[in-house]
């Protein structure tokens, strides 16, 4: 995207009436956004969606003194942006009908790999939630997923921290300009997220953290990732938002379930009842329904085994998937005495190692 494309689309998102929605309809439909404002008022009335009043607000000139201030503080500052047709735009936020016409970017994002998840929840994170956070994070950081949140106090910053602590990619999605940091107090953070990862944002170097930025941030959370994890929410909260976005975007939904007393439970409680999310015990859970494959250079022969270090468990449960071949993941708790909410996490475990591999219908054997 040229300087000069750049400036008219920045113009474009200034119109009065014209969102994000409607400014790639005009664009996809007269080619850029320079031709957009060249375009006659026939022409133009024949856009379905494209009224009166849109075509009347395209005449204000005030948008592209706007525009220019945005565009000297992007080339003074040397932000890096992606615009909503090019090859280097998300993937999945491309098939978001109401997703950002231009993103702006810091940091050394790459997204070329397909496993992106959203960690998402409370700003009052609990014990139980940062103890399941981490053992998430940990359990599938082999496999290498990108990590998204939104860089607030809680669970957001809590899921930053363990996937740089894992040197796993992490994004954080931002509700201002990147002429700021909010909350002040992450600043910390910001140097090593964008040494292998960074931040996202649609909005302009005049936009404040307001209530409303954040209601928005949330279509990119979700919307940008194969699957939206809950870790913890109250009965309302900001997270469910984006837990319903990603629905609507028929993306996958995950929510740790809790005590039923438990304040900041209700919310993923409520969401696994309503059938809005998977109930999400376990790493494997995840990797289960994703159907993520574990990397094919783990090793594969059985005498190379011997040289990889199994706990006890692990042994009971590979010593049994030898003599049966292949087992049903509830027939092995059964057989080998484990509870259905540890044995998925175990098999994972196994699975990473290469030392079993699973099969359609919740089987496993031996590799």
């Amino acid at each position: 995207m040229t300087q000069s494309e750049l400036y008219y689309t920045l113009a474009l998102l200034q119109v009065e009436g014209v969102g994000d929605v409607i400014a790639k309809k005009l664009i996809q439909n007269c080619g850029t956004a320079e031709e957009v404002f060249a375009s006659k008022k026939a022409q133009l009335q024949t856009i379905d969606g494209i009224g009166s009043v849109v075509i009347q607000k395209l005449q204000d000139k005030s948008v592209f003194a706007k525009a220019e201030a945005e565009l000297q503080f992007i080339i003074k500052e040397n932000i890096s942006f992606t615009f909503f047709q090019e090859d280097n735009y998300p993937e999945r936020l491309k098939n978001c009908y109401d997703s950002p016409t231009i993103l702006f970017q810091a940091g050394n994002i790459n997204l070329e790999n397909r496993r992106i998840i959203s960690i998402v929840g409370t700003r009052q994170i609990t014990s139980y939630g940062m103890e399941f956070t981490k053992k998430l994070i940990e359990d599938i950081a082999p496999l290498n997923p990108i990590i998204v949140s939104g860089f607030a106090y809680g669970v957001d910053i809590y899921a930053h921290q363990v996937a740089m602590e894992c040197e796993l990619q992490t994004i954080g999605v931002l509700a201002h300009g990147l002429n700021q940091i909010y909350p002040k107090v992450h600043k910390k953070y910001m140097a090593k997220m964008e040494q292998n990862g960074g931040f996202l944002t649609e909005f302009w170097s005049n936009a404040n953290p307001d209530r409303e930025n954040f209601i928005k941030r949330n279509r990119i959370v979700a919307g940008i990732s194969e699957a939206t994890i809950v870790i913890e929410s109250a009965e309302r909260g900001g997270s469910l938002a984006t837990a319903n976005l990603a629905n609507d975007y028929n993306r996958d939904v995950f929510a740790v379930p809790g005590r039923i007393t438990d304040k900041y439970s209700q919310g993923c409680n409520n969401l696994i009842k309503t059938q809005r999310a998977n109930l999400l015990s376990s790493a494997a859970d995840l990797v289960y329904i994703l159907n993520w494959e574990i990397s094919k250079k783990q090793p594969k022969a059985v005498q190379r085994q011997l040289f990889i270090s199994l706990t006890d468990e692990e042994q009971k449960i590979y010593d049994y998937l030898q003599k049966t071949g292949k087992e049903m993941m509830d027939i092995i708790a059964i057989e080998c005495d484990f509870p259905i909410y540890k044995i998925s996490a175990v098999l994972l475990n196994m699975e990473l190692k290469g030392i079993i591999r699973p099969l359609p219908g919740k089987m496993f054997e031996v590799i």
